[in-house]
Protein backbone atom coordinates (compact mmCIF):
# COMPACT_ATOMS: atom_id res chain seq x y z
CA UNK A 1 0.00 0.00 0.00
CA UNK A 2 1.61 3.98 -0.86
CA UNK A 3 2.31 6.16 2.21
CA UNK A 4 0.76 8.90 1.11
CA UNK A 5 1.83 11.73 3.50
CA UNK A 6 -0.13 15.11 3.75
CA UNK A 7 1.42 18.06 2.15
CA UNK A 8 2.57 20.73 3.96
CA UNK A 9 0.18 23.58 4.53
CA UNK A 10 0.97 26.66 2.03
CA UNK A 11 0.37 29.99 3.53
CA UNK A 12 -1.03 32.51 1.43
CA UNK A 13 -0.78 35.78 1.93
CA UNK A 14 -2.96 39.02 0.23
CA UNK A 15 -1.69 42.18 2.94
CA UNK A 16 -0.03 44.83 1.18
CA UNK A 17 3.34 45.11 1.23
CA UNK A 18 4.68 48.80 2.69
CA UNK A 19 5.77 51.16 -0.04
CA UNK A 20 8.39 53.15 1.91
CA UNK A 21 10.47 52.87 5.35
CA UNK A 22 8.58 54.11 8.11
CA UNK A 23 8.56 54.34 12.00
CA UNK A 24 4.64 52.84 11.55
CA UNK A 25 3.64 50.01 12.92
CA UNK A 26 4.80 47.03 10.20
CA UNK A 27 3.57 43.81 10.21
CA UNK A 28 4.98 40.28 9.39
CA UNK A 29 3.99 37.18 7.85
CA UNK A 30 5.89 34.26 7.80
CA UNK A 31 6.07 31.50 4.88
CA UNK A 32 6.84 28.66 6.84
CA UNK A 33 3.85 27.57 9.45
CA UNK A 34 4.73 28.80 13.50
CA UNK A 35 3.89 26.36 16.21
CA UNK A 36 0.87 27.44 17.86
CA UNK A 37 0.22 28.72 21.09
CA UNK A 38 -0.72 25.62 22.11
CA UNK A 39 2.06 23.41 21.36
CA UNK A 40 4.54 25.06 23.04
CA UNK A 41 5.65 23.48 25.89
CA UNK A 42 8.33 24.12 28.71
CA UNK A 43 11.09 23.88 26.59
CA UNK A 44 9.87 26.26 23.52
CA UNK A 45 9.35 28.87 26.64
CA UNK A 46 12.93 28.44 27.70
CA UNK A 47 13.85 29.32 24.40
CA UNK A 48 11.42 32.12 24.44
CA UNK A 49 13.37 33.71 27.19
CA UNK A 50 10.27 35.98 27.39
CA UNK A 51 6.93 34.35 27.77
CA UNK A 52 5.14 37.08 26.49
CA UNK A 53 6.77 36.88 22.96
CA UNK A 54 4.73 33.34 22.63
CA UNK A 55 1.91 35.90 20.78
CA UNK A 56 4.52 36.38 18.13
CA UNK A 57 4.28 34.51 14.99
CA UNK A 58 8.17 35.16 14.24
CA UNK A 59 9.17 33.81 17.40
CA UNK A 60 6.90 30.97 17.64
CA UNK A 61 8.34 30.21 14.54
CA UNK A 62 11.59 30.31 15.68
CA UNK A 63 10.47 28.41 18.54
CA UNK A 64 11.02 25.20 16.35
CA UNK A 65 14.23 24.83 17.41
CA UNK A 66 14.57 26.67 20.84
CA UNK A 67 18.02 26.22 21.68
CA UNK A 68 19.20 28.39 18.82
CA UNK A 69 16.10 30.90 19.65
CA UNK A 70 17.27 30.76 23.62
CA UNK A 71 20.75 31.26 21.98
CA UNK A 72 19.72 34.06 19.69
CA UNK A 73 17.71 36.13 22.35
CA UNK A 74 20.10 36.57 24.90
CA UNK A 75 22.72 37.86 22.04
CA UNK A 76 20.28 40.52 21.23
CA UNK A 77 19.51 41.11 24.78
CA UNK A 78 23.19 41.72 25.61
CA UNK A 79 24.04 43.92 22.98
CA UNK A 80 21.00 46.36 23.02
CA UNK A 81 19.67 46.20 26.79
CA UNK A 82 23.36 45.55 28.47
CA UNK A 83 24.48 49.52 28.32
CA UNK A 84 25.46 50.18 31.78
CA UNK A 85 29.08 50.67 29.98
CA UNK A 86 29.39 51.99 26.16
CA UNK A 87 27.09 52.84 23.43
CA UNK A 88 23.43 54.69 24.11
CA UNK A 89 20.72 52.40 23.69
CA UNK A 90 19.41 55.12 21.18
CA UNK A 91 23.00 54.78 18.57
CA UNK A 92 22.95 50.94 19.53
CA UNK A 93 19.30 51.11 18.04
CA UNK A 94 20.63 53.45 15.42
CA UNK A 95 23.49 51.31 13.94
CA UNK A 96 20.39 48.52 13.90
CA UNK A 97 18.38 50.99 11.98
CA UNK A 98 21.30 51.75 9.31
CA UNK A 99 22.04 48.17 8.66
CA UNK A 100 18.22 47.29 8.25
CA UNK A 101 18.28 50.35 5.70
CA UNK A 102 20.65 49.12 3.85
CA UNK A 103 19.69 45.64 3.80
CA UNK A 104 15.91 46.19 2.83
CA UNK A 105 14.49 44.86 5.80
CA UNK A 106 11.54 47.30 6.41
CA UNK A 107 10.43 45.59 9.58
CA UNK A 108 13.59 45.63 11.47
CA UNK A 109 13.82 49.47 10.39
CA UNK A 110 10.37 50.60 11.60
CA UNK A 111 11.30 48.19 14.55
CA UNK A 112 14.89 49.88 15.39
CA UNK A 113 13.86 53.30 14.20
CA UNK A 114 11.10 53.90 16.56
CA UNK A 115 13.59 52.58 19.38
CA UNK A 116 16.18 55.44 18.20
CA UNK A 117 13.81 57.64 17.79
CA UNK A 118 12.33 57.28 21.50
CA UNK A 119 15.95 57.17 23.41
CA UNK A 120 17.22 59.61 21.46
CA UNK A 121 14.51 62.10 21.20
CA UNK A 122 15.20 63.18 18.02
CA UNK A 123 12.53 61.32 16.21
CA UNK A 124 13.10 63.66 12.90
CA UNK A 125 17.01 62.59 12.15
CA UNK A 126 15.75 59.11 12.50
CA UNK A 127 13.19 59.80 9.85
CA UNK A 128 15.86 61.24 7.87
CA UNK A 129 17.52 57.88 7.74
CA UNK A 130 15.20 56.16 6.47
CA UNK A 131 13.55 58.49 4.12
CA UNK A 132 17.05 59.50 2.38
CA UNK A 133 18.85 56.57 3.29
CA UNK A 134 22.32 56.37 4.81
CA UNK A 135 23.86 59.79 2.75
CA UNK A 136 21.47 61.62 5.07
CA UNK A 137 22.84 64.05 6.98
CA UNK A 138 22.34 63.32 10.67
CA UNK A 139 25.45 65.10 12.75
CA UNK A 140 28.84 64.00 12.70
CA UNK A 141 28.81 61.17 15.40
CA UNK A 142 25.58 59.98 13.91
CA UNK A 143 26.58 59.63 10.23
CA UNK A 144 30.21 57.97 11.76
CA UNK A 145 28.08 55.09 13.54
CA UNK A 146 25.60 54.88 10.22
CA UNK A 147 29.18 55.09 8.00
CA UNK A 148 30.32 52.22 10.04
CA UNK A 149 27.13 50.11 10.07
CA UNK A 150 26.70 50.54 6.68
CA UNK A 151 29.93 49.03 5.72
CA UNK A 152 29.85 46.25 7.81
CA UNK A 153 26.17 45.21 6.75
CA UNK A 154 27.83 45.81 2.78
CA UNK A 155 30.61 43.35 3.55
CA UNK A 156 32.15 42.82 6.84
CA UNK A 157 36.10 43.77 5.34
CA UNK A 158 34.60 47.13 3.92
CA UNK A 159 34.58 48.42 7.69
CA UNK A 160 38.26 49.27 8.09
CA UNK A 161 40.62 51.60 9.43
CA UNK A 162 39.24 54.81 8.32
CA UNK A 163 35.97 54.23 9.74
CA UNK A 164 37.24 53.17 13.16
CA UNK A 165 39.34 56.38 13.00
CA UNK A 166 36.24 58.65 11.96
CA UNK A 167 34.11 56.52 15.46
CA UNK A 168 37.45 57.71 17.56
CA UNK A 169 37.48 61.38 15.82
CA UNK A 170 33.64 61.62 16.58
CA UNK A 171 34.31 60.60 20.62
CA UNK A 172 33.38 57.17 20.80
CA UNK A 173 35.79 54.74 22.87
CA UNK A 174 36.82 51.61 22.26
CA UNK A 175 33.91 50.31 23.81
CA UNK A 176 31.59 52.39 22.40
CA UNK A 177 33.20 50.96 19.46
CA UNK A 178 32.57 47.34 19.81
CA UNK A 179 29.08 48.07 20.24
CA UNK A 180 28.66 49.79 17.06
CA UNK A 181 29.93 46.58 15.27
CA UNK A 182 28.00 44.52 17.67
CA UNK A 183 24.21 46.22 16.96
CA UNK A 184 25.34 46.63 13.31
CA UNK A 185 26.38 42.64 12.41
CA UNK A 186 24.07 41.29 14.92
CA UNK A 187 21.24 43.07 12.81
CA UNK A 188 22.98 42.17 9.13
CA UNK A 189 22.48 38.52 10.30
CA UNK A 190 18.68 39.25 11.67
CA UNK A 191 17.73 41.28 8.32
CA UNK A 192 18.90 38.24 6.30
CA UNK A 193 16.63 35.66 8.91
CA UNK A 194 13.45 37.85 8.97
CA UNK A 195 13.87 38.56 5.17
CA UNK A 196 14.17 34.58 4.09
CA UNK A 197 11.52 33.52 6.10
CA UNK A 198 9.12 35.63 5.88
CA UNK A 199 7.65 38.79 4.95
CA UNK A 200 6.35 42.67 5.72
CA UNK A 201 3.38 43.66 5.95
CA UNK A 202 2.27 47.72 5.26
CA UNK A 203 1.38 49.53 8.49
CA UNK A 204 -2.54 49.95 8.66
CA UNK A 205 -2.15 53.49 8.57
CA UNK A 206 -0.83 52.75 4.66
CA UNK A 207 -4.03 50.36 4.45
CA UNK A 208 -6.58 52.90 4.73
Amino acid sequence: MTDITAPAAVLVHEQPYPHAFTRGEVGWLPWLEPLAVDELSERHYDGLVDRARATSDYFRLLARDPEILRARTLVDKDIFYNTSQGLPRAERELAATAASRVNGCVFCASVHARFAAHYSKAPDLIDGLLDEGIDAELGSRWDAIVDAAAALTATPPAFDLPHVRRLREAGLSELEIADVVHSAAFFNWANRLMLTIGRPVAAPDEQL
